[in-house]
């Protein structure tokens, strides 16, 4: 890059300034991580938009991080944010205007240019993909109060929740337990996600229907998408990628349960893909087509603190193989497809194969539902008895 076109970037970009940050301090912006030096200052040359922070504080030879620390910004051209890192507490906090003003103009004056690192624009088109939907609403939405989110703060909320065996190596991995002490002390909240539930439970309708509600979540979604999204599609799917960022590489167990219940929730549908919502899962196909295909790229694994994305969740015991082999049941063999959304959902079902070697194979048929015994994530079946069927 010639001098000209990196001063321009560096005026029109945007900077993170740091300061006082110690020495082997892991810091990170979207998919790339920098290692603290001793003349490190921050970030420079970010292009305007929707950036996830993120560090991780370390023991004083380097070879031991802390839980990670990360936040949400929506930053304008020439936008300078400043951080100073609070020794007492291994974080990274706001200044005074003041302060703010006085070192944005430092930055501005190319004062603190050889202390910034540059982003990596090559690399800028991955982050892109991974966050299209994240819009400053959806941030505003979901992010915890104070805007910093961490899995120390969220260790009641994984305690508290139910989960499959499969889900306790990622726990172990994280080592969210140990900071059990940190929240007694820590009145922060987690992240506003939305409630999804995984068993529909509807008052007053019959059995029949009950069972039809739990095998195909078009219902659920479109109550969903006009009770907590706004009737907004990109509202949903927003959220569906600041949780994988969050879990990728905030390393968030919360995250992850939310992702997967998105995730469960856009493969429950077997009527809107058909129908009312073909645009809807032509988008979510490509978004998790583009999680992915970048999460299991073999030089991002461990890069970005995928450490979710080991074996036990890529497994054919998974919970995403599972859905994904009922979808594709349920869309490849339809009749009616939309050409894009069977072109994409084509596309995805190969990179599975591809990458994780899985297989596809259609188990028992009845009443052209698909299901193995057993199978903890098939829909909840509601058994009627004789009389119940008649009249």
């Amino acid at each position: 890059m010639d001098s000209e076109k990196a001063l321009e970037l560096v005026k029109h970009g945007v900077t993170l300034l740091f300061l006082d940050v110690p020495q082997y301090t892991m810091v990170a912006i979207d998919t790339q991580i920098f290692s603290v030096g001793p003349a490190f200052k921050g970030i420079k040359m970010i292009p305007p938009g929707t950036h996830f922070v993120y560090y991780s504080s370390s023991s004083r030879d380097g070879k031991e991080f802390s839980p990670i620390v990360g936040f949400f910004i929506d930053a304008g051209p020439s936008e300078v944010i400043v951080r100073k890192w609070d020794q007492q507490k291994e974080r990274l906090v706001k200044v005074s205007e003041e302060e703010e003003e006085r070192y944005s103009q430092a930055v501005k004056n190319l004062e603190f240019d050889r202390q910034l690192g540059p982003y990596n624009l090559i690399r800028y088109e991955d982050w892109k993909r991974l966050s299209n939907f994240i819009t400053k609403n959806v941030i505003e939405r979901l992010e915890p109060i104070g805007g910093e989110i961490t899995v120390e703060c969220e260790n009641e909320i994984v305690r508290n929740s139910t989960k499959i065996p499969m889900e306790e190596a990622p726990e172990k991995q994280l080592k969210v337990g140990n900071s059990a002490s940190s929240v007694g002390k820590s009145q922060k909240k987690g992240c506003y996600y939305t409630s999804i539930p995984r068993v529909v439970k509807c008052k007053g309708i019959s059995g029949q229907e009950l069972t039809s509600l739990n095998l195909d979540k078009t219902q659920l979604l479109e109550t969903l998408l006009a009770k907590d999204y706004g009737g907004s599609e990109d509202m949903l799917l927003g959220e569906l990628q600041f949780a994988f960022v969050v879990f990728l590489m905030g390393q968030s167990l919360e995250a992850f349960l939310q992702w997967k219940s998105l995730v469960s929730l856009l493969f429950g549908c077997t009527e809107a893909p058909f129908r009312t919502r073909t645009q809807l899962f032509t988008k979510f196909i490509k978004v998790i087509h583009n999680q992915l295909k970048y999460g299991l790229q073999k030089d991002h694994m461990g890069e970005t603190g995928s450490a979710l994305l080991d074996d036990s969740l890529i497994s054919t015991d998974s919970f995403l193989h599972h859905v994904c082999k009922d979808f594709f049941s349920s869309l490849l063999d339809g009749s009616v497809v939309d050409g894009d959304l069977l072109k994409r959902t084509r596309k995805f079902k190969e990179l599975l194969e591809s990458s994780l070697g899985w297989e596809f194979q259609l188990g028992s048929a009845v009443d052209g539902i698909y299901f193995e015994e057993n199978d903890e994530y098939a829909p909840v079946v509601e058994m009627l008895d004789d009389e119940a069927l008649v009249g």
